[in-house]
């Protein structure tokens, strides 16, 4: 059945690409949408941007036909209108002057209007669809993946097969995946469980290219920087970190499960020791936790420092040094003088190519999916990019735990050869910071 879907104006800013997402349905945006679309369209930020490429767009549709009577919108047989609100809402429900009340209106007029045809009002605002709801509309989030964070692809499976297959894989090197059934996405990571002896198992992961389950890269005897994994999830991750083949590796995981501490350690190891790329480029967003300290003074570099502390942290940890060679000055700022390391603010990525680097984008929960595009978008020939971050803990308040940018990519690239994922379920910093990560 043909549905009215209202828009308010949290949805546009969101996804400016909205509007053709409905289908045969018609699309109607109240006017007063537009006046707070106007308020950001001089933003510099990505909601200017959005606010901006939403007014062009319903500038293009006033240009093939009235707004008001409704313009057919690209091949579909929706249609899309902008409408007022002839009259404020009911006595006693909010003062009538807010833009939220105004567009309530808007929607509530429609579907007392046009009973036969089922209104509903989309919108990011918790209280709005509430509010909404006491008045009768059917609200609805917007949520363009649709995905339960809870169900999210872990990464990894198990699959149980007989004495002889796991045995076979073990003096093989390789067991062919079984014909008729689904074959998991590309570098899924699976646990082989002998069916008639549970501790008789084999960890392996799928080849594409060799539609069969093969194993897992061999992480060195000293380890990855004198780091090795401590849970087979964290084997799963170093072996995608490791592997040049996967280009896109996301890693999600609670706090201190190791996510930032692997990435780091594998950039290192690839750009130090085997030479594979030339350097490596960390960034990550500026949100702060609390209150925000203000403007820092300083460099660039000066002003980075203290949001990049925590890479600090772990590449100081991973180069091991002792209390007298911390004394005399040694640490990152070494391999910052190098080249090797570089750290980098994403306010400055839009429009650069970085070829043959090992970059990691920490906390990449807190990106929009426009800005994870706009940043892996810049990866160039030979060059590796990591994505990590903890959807519970997000710090931007235009993102929540299923729109993010990370879990955008990990559903967008769950079938592609060059990218890997793996979710990471123990933590591994302390046994009082595994507690806290549960308890609280």
């Amino acid at each position: 059945m043909k549905k009215n879907f209202v828009l308010d104006t949290n949805v546009l800013l969101h996804d400016p690409r909205s509007i053709f997402g409905f289908g045969d349905n018609d699309v109607v945006i109240p006017i007063y949408v537009i006046e707070e679309v106007d308020n950001f369209k001089r933003d510099l930020s990505t909601l200017g941007r959005n606010a901006r490429q939403v007014s062009r767009s319903l500038d293009e549709f006033r240009s093939r036909g009235k707004l008001r009577e409704g313009v057919p919108i690209g091949d579909a047989h929706g249609h899309l209108r902008v409408l007022v609100a002839e009259h404020k809402l009911p006595h006693g429900v909010g003062n009538g002057h807010t833009i939220d009340d105004q567009i309530l209106a808007v929607a509530l007029e429609l579907a007392q209007r046009d009973q036969a045809t089922p209104t509903v009002f989309v919108t990011k605002d918790t209280n709005l669809r509430i509010r909404a709801d006491a008045l009768g509309l059917h609200a609805e989030d917007y949520d363009v993946e649709g995905v339960v964070l809870d169900e999210l692809w872990s990464g990894s499976s198990e699959l149980e097969v007989s004495p002889e297959d796991v045995n076979a894989f073990y003096a093989g090197g390789a067991l062919p995946a079984a014909e008729g059934r689904d074959a998991p996405p590309p570098n899924a990571f699976v646990v082989l469980r002998d069916r008639t002896n549970p501790q008789h198992s084999a960890v392996g992961k799928y080849s594409a290219a060799k539609q069969a389950y093969v194993p897992l890269i061999k992480t060195p005897k000293e380890g990855v920087w004198g780091i090795r994994p401590r849970n087979k999830e964290q084997s799963f991750a170093l072996d995608l970190l490791l592997n040049d083949e996967v280009r896109l590796v996301t890693i999600v995981g609670k706090a201190g499960t190791g996510k930032t501490l692997l990435a780091i350690a594998a950039g290192l190891q690839k750009t130090m020791e085997d030479g594979v790329y030339q350097k490596m480029l960390v960034s990550r967003p500026i949100f702060p936790l609390g209150r925000d300290l203000g403007y820092l003074p300083g460099s660039v570099e000066e002003k980075l420092n203290p949001w990049m502390q925590p890479i600090f942290d772990n590449v100081e940890y991973l180069m091991n040094l002792s209390r007298s060679e911390k004394k005399a000055g040694r640490g990152y700022h070494e391999l910052l003088d190098l080249g090797i390391l570089e750290i980098e603010p994403l306010t400055y990525i839009r429009g650069r190519s970085i070829p043959n680097q090992f970059i990691i984008v920490d906390e990449a929960q807190n990106l929009t999916p426009h800005e994870v595009k706009t940043i892996i978008t810049r990866v160039g020939d030979g060059t590796k990019i990591v994505l990590t971050g903890d959807p519970y803990q997000i710090d931007n308040p235009y993102v929540d735990q299923t729109n993010n940018g990370l879990i955008h990519v990990v559903n967008r690239f769950m079938h592609e050869r060059l990218a890997g994922h793996i979710t990471l379920e123990k933590g591994e910093r302390s046994p009082l910071a595994e507690l806290a990560a549960n308890l609280l």
